[in-house]
């Protein structure tokens, strides 16, 4: 049976982790690894709610010394662990959330312990064994579970390292802004510095003052790992930025211009990832440099009447992508959006990919989507957007978007609003918006 190992290209004495401004070693780590492994009940399925990503990582290694499968969920709401535990029926779950009460069954993160163990060799794990269960984010609809096998991750963040120019770089320390339950989160946070010997960030900073100080507290070679969300908020703060050797952005396709303002203010090349749950990482791509996307090593894309099918690499069996995409030439590709995101009005056709764009471009504007509404019989469509731009007025904002795209996508209302309801990863999910279109509707009637 093929086997590969939990973690990979580790000096002894080299760090797998920084937790709060303290190098975690190899040793450290296995042993922690180990000890938690020992106190897992027998179970099939664990919810890996652990928020601290050290700790998530040594969970998730328990798990797989235990031959269990963890779960990943987009979020904690009591409808969808309500579904988990339905689906799942021996669920139990890991968290570090002190008091946390989740209806379930839960083992806390154990204390650090100050007795003395015996150095530990790295285990190895079947390539076949399922790894995880992640879960998509629910943009369109109800999130969605699909397996990922030990060696499908093992490849994945191996074909990574190769193709962004990581491999030998050993020892450099990866910060993340987005959550490890996340597809994105796993493979480039978690697997990609655990599978080339780089060291992985135990928190995840959130507001620029924070990612700043984490950043400047990492010795070099660091790099950062973050969501277009994200990016653009340390952006718009005008402080001096720590430079960084490596960049990574994924989750929603980014503008060459905030591509290139980052690549200035952050003193590295910045690379973007297509992917998605069903599939993970398929494509890259410096960003400044072209829109054509590049296929991962080992993975070919081909299209019939149904769209387009990814198969080959590190992506097991074949995965349908749910977005329009024109095959340019060998394994490079342009990406035009969501199949489910196309607009047709008026024998005119769009995307609202294309939409959010042209909106997010105007000066002032700091965050902002279209929206179609769910419509009842033939009614034309009328497509929404809501907009966060301080101190613009929807009259100047309604102008410039006239500029810029074509009158029959003009939002039919365009409402400023104090915040989106993006989640962890910047997403945004279809019941936060129907919320947030109820709650309009209200206040105007």
């Amino acid at each position: 049976m093929n086997r590969l190992p939990l973690i990979r290209d580790y000096r002894a004495d080299a760090a797998v982790a920084y937790r709060d401004g303290r190098p975690i070693g190899v040793h450290q780590f296995l042993r922690d690894v180990r000890r938690l492994a020992d106190l897992l009940p027998e179970r099939r399925h664990v919810l890996n709610l652990l928020t601290d990503r050290y700790r998530f990582l040594v969970g998730f290694g328990a798990a797989l010394l235990r031959r269990q499968v963890s779960l990943l969920p987009p979020n904690q709401t009591p409808r969808l662990l309500e579904q988990l535990s339905g689906r799942y029926p021996d669920m139990y779950c890991l968290t570090d959330a002190a008091g946390e009460r989740l209806g379930l069954d839960t083992i806390a993160y154990p204390a650090t312990s100050d007795v003395a163990s015996p150095v530990v060799g790295t285990p190895s794990i079947p390539s076949a064994q399922v790894a995880a269960v992640v879960f998509t984010s629910g943009t369109t609809g109800e999130p969605l579970p699909h397996q990922k096998s030990w060696g499908g991750l093992v490849r994945s963040a191996r074909a990574e390292a190769q193709r962004l120019g990581l491999s030998g770089h050993s020892g450099m320390a990866i910060l993340g802004t987005v959550l490890p339950h996340h597809m994105y989160g796993l493979e480039s946070t978690v697997l990609l510095p655990t599978q080339n010997g780089l060291a992985l960030h135990a928190g995840r900073p959130f507001y620029p003052a924070d990612i700043r100080a984490e950043l400047e507290a990492l010795p070099r070679p660091r790099g950062l790992v973050t969501t277009p969300v994200h990016l653009r908020a340390l952006l718009a703060d005008p402080a001096r930025l720590p430079p960084v050797d490596f960049l990574l952005c994924a989750t929603t396709p980014l503008s060459p211009q905030l591509a290139a303002e980052a690549e200035a203010r952050l003193a590295t090349p910045l690379y973007e990832i297509y992917g998605c749950t069903e599939a993970g990482q398929v494509a890259t791509r410096r960003t400044v440099e072209t829109a054509a996307w590049r296929a991962f090593p080992d993975v070919a894309l081909r299209q019939d009447e149904k769209g387009t099918w990814v198969s080959g690499g590190h992506v097991e069996g074949e995965v349908l992508l749910a977005d329009v995409i024109e095959l340019v030439q060998g394994d490079t590709f342009l990406l035009h959006g969501r199949t489910a995101d196309l607009v047709d009005i008026a024998g005119k056709r769009t995307s609202l990919a294309s939409l959010d764009y042209h909106l997010n471009s105007i000066e002032g504007v700091v965050d902002g989507a279209f929206i179609v509404p769910n419509q009842d019989g033939e009614e034309i469509t009328r497509l929404m957007a809501f907009v966060v731009a301080p101190g613009v007025t929807s009259a100047k904002l309604m102008s410039a978007l006239r500029e810029r795209i074509d009158a029959a996508f003009l939002p039919r209302p365009l409402c400023v609003v104090d915040v989106l309801p993006r989640n962890a990863t910047g997403k945004l999910p279809r019941e936060a918006l129907d919320r947030l279109i109820t709650e309009r509707a209200r206040k105007a009637g």
